[in-house]
């Protein structure tokens, strides 16, 4: 048999709260429309003090990893924006939370939403070249905030995303070549004395649907495929009009009827980003998530992927479909994630927004809040953060 290399497990978790997106256009005066159909969101995650991106890539994986997993896992890739040391990478608390083999390699991966796919490139290159080794977790784990009643206030998110990379898949094969494009650019930045992040929306926009562009063009020369070639495409969802902006870009010169099924497909693999928000590194995983949870996709069906990291990087590539896939998801648990969410009014979801988390080097405590998580966070002792893990791991 053929050896593929490629996505074998999905995890994904998001923050217990909530803000429904029609609460926050009248706190703001706006109209419902411009959020839900101008932006293409309905609600944002709203993160409680709990939560940082280590507890949610732990309770994220939790949900994938067994112990014969934990054991086999040699190299572990945390991508994140949202990073709670300048120094020591957040991977190996994550490591430590999930009781992974200790003879691994472990670090953290930044290129603003980019990061992810660095992750799993690294991931595919490590497997292809070390014959020896045998699994790879790559998370991605943001908390996007952008400020109280500012433009980009409602495309705020939180979650986690995590990648179980392995040789023989049962999700999705990655397929070589990718096409790929950076340039320094200043769309999107956050200096490190700030918690929220800068952005030149109109700028962003116009660079995300050029290296689109960029990217996809040298994907053709490549391999010679067209749009033809790809049963659905993927992007990047900071927010859903932003995406839809780069299928009809990439569609632009079909017969209408040829476009049908690529944006009946968007519409699936948005399900879950309406709900969430953004997720910074975890967009376009969250994306390729809601797509396999809601749609019951051809085996061998080849989905193409945008990654857009500002600052900036893009990558496209493909993956392909493998069969009985639909046996080895989470749908119920993903639902049922997302269903028992607590809806935040307008007040306490800036009360909360406000809890931004070490100010000082204060010891503090911090009471779990989100019944579902397994793993919090719990504050703060002699400058070093404290983690906790409610029950023991599955095996």
């Amino acid at each position: 048999m053929e050896t593929t290399i490629g996505i074998d497990k999905i995890g994904f978790y998001s923050p217990e709260y909530y803000l429904d997106l029609a609460d926050l256009a009248a706190a703001r005066q706006v109209d419902p429309a411009k959020y839900k159909i101008g932006i293409g969101q309905d609600q944002m995650a709203v993160l409680p003090p709990d939560q940082d991106i280590v507890t949610m890539a732990a309770n994220a994986a939790s949900q994938i990893l067994d112990q014969a997993d934990r054991e086999q896992i040699d190299l572990l890739i945390f991508a994140t924006e949202s990073g709670i040391d300048q120094s020591k990478a957040a991977a190996l608390y994550l490591q430590e939370l999930l009781a992974v083999n200790h003879k691994a390699r472990a670090f953290e991966v930044k290129e603003a939403c980019y990061g992810a796919t660095a992750g799993l490139q690294i991931a595919y290159d490590h497997l292809a070249a070390h014959p020896q080794s045998q699994k790879v977790l790559v998370v991605g784990a943001d908390v996007a905030r952008y400020g109280l009643a500012t433009a980009g206030e409602v495309t705020q998110g939180a979650g986690a995303i995590a990648l179980l990379i392995t040789r023989q898949p049962r999700l999705l094969a990655l397929q070589q070549p990718t096409a790929y494009y950076s340039e320094e650019i200043m769309d999107f930045w956050r200096p490190n004395y700030r918690d929220t992040a800068l952005a030149d929306g109109k700028f962003s926009t116009e660079q995300y649907l050029r290296f689109l562009a960029l990217t996809w063009q040298d994907y053709q020369a490549k391999t010679n495929m067209t749009l033809a070639d790809l049963t659905a495409v993927l992007f990047h969802i900071p927010f859903t009009k932003l995406g839809l902006k780069g299928l009809r870009q990439m569609t632009a010169d079909l017969a209408a009827s040829d476009k049908d099924n690529y944006f009946d497909y968007f519409q699936q693999a948005t399900v879950y980003n309406r709900q969430v928000g953004n997720l910074y590194t975890g967009s376009l995983y969250l994306s390729l998530l809601s797509l396999l949870d809601q749609q019951q996709l051809p085996a061998g069906a080849r989905l193409g992927l945008y990654s857009y990291g500002s600052g900036a990087v893009a990558e496209f590539f493909t993956a392909l479909v493998q069969p009985d896939y639909q046996q080895h998801l989470q749908v119920a648990v993903h639902q049922q994630q997302l269903a028992q969410r607590q809806r935040l009014t307008v007040a306490e979801y800036e009360q909360l927004f406000q809890q931004t988390g070490l100010t000082d080097d204060q010891d503090y405590q911090i009471e779990p809040q989100s019944p579902q998580a397994k793993f919090y966070f719990a504050g703060q002792h002699d400058q070093r953060r404290i983690y906790q893990r409610k029950e023991p791991l599955h095996s």
